[in-house]
């Protein structure tokens, strides 16, 4: 993948997000690494996910729309027979029981899809978690997504006959269009949450290729960029089909 900036210095950083840090919190770091240049971001990870931030710099946030379109690919590991209220491990975890078969009915193709309430979608001009976390009854309006692939890759524990028994987890691979919500796919099971989520693919750009924030307090002198023109020659080329496991990812148990 071409990784040299312009002489301008505008183009696009593939950052490996950290669980535990905001997206905002990533592009801060790299502003402030960067000697205060301006960055965005082409799709927001929730604070507990982890893998691939797009991250733009200078003229790059221009295209900010046309990176945000490009499809993600995701991994995720959930937990089977509970509900979260936030539909991660955030939230509040009621104990249900209620296992989704095995093997189970995984919707693809285009679907309709409810957004969690904690999430940053607006509604009524203000972010949907912010009305949530004061206890607003969060009415989130539908739309329409599309799902490539949403595979189960594995499923463990749930044995009565353990002592003591291991809660059932499940790992799955999820290919789908921008906009869309794992945490909904995955609660949509009845009933799972999302454990762990990382997101190991956007479009032609691929985790693998990504590399850690920048330390806080440290300058970057020697970013590696991609310049603005390849990223958007890449993002128009299409996106190749991953045949090697994201280091990162957790391998079956």
């Amino acid at each position: 993948m071409p990784g040299s900036s312009d002489a301008t210095g505008d183009g696009v950083l593939l950052v490996d997000k950290p669980a535990g840090v905001t997206s905002h919190d990533v592009v801060a770091a790299v502003r402030r690494a960067l000697a205060g240049a301006k960055t965005g971001h082409a799709g927001t990870l929730d604070p507990f996910a982890t893998g691939l931030l797009i991250v733009l710099v200078g003229r790059a946030t221009k295209a900010q729309a046309a990176l945000m379109a490009l499809p993600k690919r995701y991994r995720t590991v959930a937990r089977l027979g509970a509900r979260s209220s936030t539909g991660d491990p955030e939230g509040e975890i009621t104990e249900t029981g209620l296992i989704p078969p095995d093997p189970p009915s995984l919707p693809t193709g285009e679907i309709r899809q409810r957004p969690p309430a904690y999430s940053a979608v607006k509604v009524r001009g203000e972010r949907a978690y912010r009305r949530a976390r004061r206890g607003e009854d969060v009415e989130m309006p539908e739309r329409l997504v599309s799902v490539y692939r949403f595979e189960q890759l594995w499923r463990h524990g749930g044995d009565d006959d353990e002592d003591p028994p291991t809660p059932p987890t499940a790992a799955f691979a999820i290919d789908c269009s921008s906009g869309t919500y794992v945490r909904s796919l995955i609660a949509d099971l009845h009933d799972a949450y999302c454990l762990e989520l990382r997101r190991t693919a956007i479009g032609p750009f691929d985790v693998r290729d990504a590399h850690p924030p920048p330390e806080r307090g440290r300058e970057w002198r020697d970013p590696p960029l991609i310049a603005l023109a390849d990223a958007l020659e890449l993002a128009a080329a299409p996106a190749p089909r991953a045949d090697r496991e994201d280091p990162g990812a957790r391998p079956r148990q």
